[in-house]
């Protein structure tokens, strides 16, 4: 059973990451909280308990998610609930009986640091992150 605590963080591709983060920061009132090399391409701002992360399309994140967004191309990278507990077994087991397939558990950051990550698809092929408690001493839980 894999029970949600709550949304963690949106991820949106953009080919004008400065002109996105700015309407966020600027206008929505989300300070940029991490910032990755502009190879990677991530802007990652608070929003409340959650995360806002922008990438640019021209990023190595980015050019992972296909064409820029637009008319052929979206701009939801994928988007990650937090979970109660994250236990790897019965989560996979879980998902293997609704036919879901999951990628690698990886350590990746989000709203309260890092922790542990699975990406799975829904029936759309939108892009959903399950995202584990944070490790001890990560981010700011």
């Amino acid at each position: 059973m894999i029970r949600i605590r709550g949304l963690d963080h949106v991820v949106l591709r953009t080919a004008k990451p400065r002109r996105l983060i700015s309407f966020y920061r600027d206008v929505l009132g989300c300070p940029v909280e991490r910032e990755t090399s502009a190879e990677t391409g991530l802007v990652q701002l608070r929003a409340g308990a959650s995360l806002i992360d922008i990438v640019s399309v021209d990023g190595r994140l980015g050019r992972a998610g296909g064409r820029a967004p637009g008319r052929e191309g979206r701009n939801l990278d994928h988007f990650c609930v937090r979970l109660d507990d994250f236990d790897e077994p019965a989560i996979r087991e879980h998902l293997e009986r609704h036919h879901v397939v999951a990628g690698q558990t990886q350590r990746r950051y989000g709203a309260e640091g890092d922790g542990p990550s699975i990406y799975i698809e829904d029936p759309d092929g939108n892009v959903v992150e399950l995202k584990g408690p944070p490790d001890e001493g990560s981010g700011t839980a």
